[in-house]
């Protein structure tokens, strides 16, 4: 086994305290809390059942106050459990406790569950009144917004039941994905790398070593294709059942009411960046020229430029300075907040052998804070995906601080906002203040593949997930090949030629976390990307007079409607233009790239 972490950092030895929660897993608190929120629940249902319906403004807000300490403590328990599993996913004992804690969430859930239930069924006339009283006014829109799902309801029971089956079925196949793939190990010139460590080799100079991890990871997911392809088989058919029996007229319909988004601006949004893939396959094909290549492979996605200046490695120290700074220049107050994260140890970033791949922002509680969890390898990236994911948290501390607890967690679509705002902070503060230009070109280089990434390769995935669903919804259970088929077909239509997408390439499905366990979620990421862009506009008009906007619509949490509480920012989601200002940003990126291009290496554009 090979160390976790080739080269230190300064960040194998940054891990986050969760005392906070529990003293440990043994803690003999955790079983008390796990009885006391029993008692709660069962209180609470005796207390309410079957008077929803004629419940006053004055007790309704009553019953979710209650509701809201209870979800309190139960996430309490829940994140700690969720916290812990991240770091170690092969660890039976805290297998065991994921398991125990998802349990008695159900049956918490289920005991809970008629309320929620009785309030959609209240009389419509009965109910608007009731929302117009100042006195719901703290709980007014996540009522309001409840009422959205009357459609798609069930009975209690049907209810009951589907939660209760989800303990073993979706949420346990959710679970052995997560361990499955934590575990795999790729082997790579004798040593056993981890999926981080292995992808890591992706982004080399060489050529040589960037083939040879990516036949490693066509291999190793290769030995588990079977397992892998039965989890996305089941999850699929599992969710065709559900939407089916609901009445959801669609796959991603569930996902679209979630995030608070109308279908139309979500095809809109779809529409918009698959029609402008060019921008893509135009940096591509610039890429391939300063590289010197006559073909570009997926393996060769990722290739840096050949500027030796630009190949940085950053240690966690520095990591840490680069991105306080950056958020320092825009918001001290938002630099403040990013600083706890460090000091109170609220991040993970060591790379261990069984840690969950990629990295997230765990909001938590409100009676706690945020947690970051990242793999810090000193890379660039690395730095991007910290500021990254300290936009979240900032976001989260900002939103449970000034929200109640049910309206303090935002949909996806905006939960990106911050996080993406962040890298483009840390992006803007970094490249203006590089004085050699190969630097700044190799860095617009990095900067708009990680932009594509966010935008043009989650519409691919989400068109790949558009297919998977689509087709097992008429197909039955897929094979490997069928499903690497939709696939390559999804992924080689955003490179346009420009890249040469292997055949092997086609198993790289199978390890991506977001079709298992949040199905239709990656559009929120070029949402996200797009929305930030315009931000980013309006920030650079109105300059310091926009930043205090911006911190009021993070503090707004999920209070109201998306494109309400953007508009506190000056930004018009229902605007048919607005995702193509977002796509004219990137292009003019590219259009700056190849400019850049011709004036370091007028040699390579002699001749064009």
């Amino acid at each position: 086994m090979v160390q976790a972490a080739e080269q230190q950092t300064g960040a194998e030895n940054i891990l986050w305290d969760l005392s906070v929660f529990y003293s440990s897993v043994d803690d003999p608190a955790l079983q008390r809390d796990m009885e006391a929120l029993e008692q709660m629940a069962d209180t609470f249902a005796s207390t309410y059942r079957g008077r929803v319906a004629q419940l006053d403004a004055e007790e309704l807000v009553e019953a979710m106050i209650e509701q809201e300490r209870i979800s309190d403590l139960s996430g309490r328990i829940g994140s700690f459990a969720f916290l812990n599993f991240s770091t170690n996913t092969t660890d039976p004992q805290l297998g065991a406790l994921v398991q125990k804690v998802q349990e008695h969430g159900s049956r918490l859930q289920q005991k809970l569950l008629f309320f929620d239930l009785e309030w959609k069924a209240v009389d419509d006339d009965r109910a608007q009144k009731l929302l117009a009283d100042p006195t719901l006014s703290a709980y007014r829109h996540v009522l309001e917004s409840e009422l959205r799902y009357k459609p798609y309801t069930l009975s209690e029971i049907e209810e009951q039941l589907l939660v209760e089956k989800s303990v073993t079925g979706r949420s346990a196949w959710s679970r052995f994905f997560t361990q499955l793939t934590s575990a795999l190990r790729f082997d790579y010139d004798g040593q056993k790398l981890n999926q981080a460590q292995v992808l890591n080799y992706l982004y080399d100079t060489n050529r040589d070593i960037r083939q040879k991890a990516a036949v490693s990871v066509t291999e190793g997911l290769r030995a588990r294709i079977m397992e892998l392809t039965y989890v996305f088989n089941v999850l699929a058919a599992d969710k065709a059942s559900d939407d089916k029996r609901r009445g959801y007229p669609t796959w991603i319909s569930a996902r679209n009411l979630s995030n608070k988004a109308p279908d139309d601006v979500v095809n809109a949004l779809i529409e918009a960046v698959t029609s402008n893939y060019d921008i893509v396959a135009r940096h591509y094909n610039l890429k391939r020229v300063l590289l010197g290549y006559d073909e570009l492979y997926d393996y060769d996605r990722y290739a840096p430029l050949p500027i030796e200046a630009a190949d940085r490695e950053f240690s966690w120290e520095q990591a840490r300075e680069m991105v306080l700074g950056a958020y320092n220049a825009f918001s001290p107050r938002m630099s403040e907040i990013a600083s706890w994260f460090f000091s109170n140890q609220w991040i993970h970033a060591a790379v261990l052998p069984n840690k969950r791949g990629g990295a997230f922002s765990s909001q938590t509680v409100p009676s706690a804070h945020p947690y970051i969890m990242v793999n810090f390898l000193g890379k660039s990236r690395d730095v991007t995906t910290l500021a990254h994911e300290l936009g979240h948290g900032i976001h989260q501390w900002l939103s449970s601080q000034n929200q109640t607890l049910m309206n303090a967690y935002t949909p996806l679509t905006t939960a990106e906002m911050a996080s993406v705002f962040g890298e483009m902070l840390v992006f803007t503060d970094l490249i203006e203040k590089e004085p050699d230009p190969a630097v700044r070109l190799s860095m617009l280089a990095s900067k708009l593949e990680d932009s594509f990434a966010t935008v043009f390769r989650q519409i691919a995935m989400n068109r790949f997930e558009d297919g998977l669903h689509t087709a097992r919804r008429s197909e039955g259970e897929l094979s490997p090949d069928r499903i690497s088929e939709i696939w390559l077909e999804t992924q080689r239509a955003m490179f346009q030629g420009s890249v040469n997408l292997r055949d092997d390439y086609g198993l790289w499905w199978s390890y991506i976390g977001h079709f298992i366990g949040s199905p239709g979620y990656v559009y929120a990421y070029a949402f996200g990307e797009l929305l930030v862009l315009a931000l980013f506009n309006l920030y650079r008009k109105r300059g310091a007079e926009f930043v205090p906007q911006y911190i009021e619509v993070l503090s707004s949490g999920d209070n109201d409607y998306p494109d309400k509480i953007l508009a506190k920012a000056g930004v018009d989601l229902s605007d048919p233009a607005f995702w193509n200002e977002g796509i004219a940003a990137l292009r003019a990126l590219v259009e700056q790239e190849e400019q850049l291009a011709r004036e370091v290496y007028p040699e390579k554009f002699a001749s064009r």
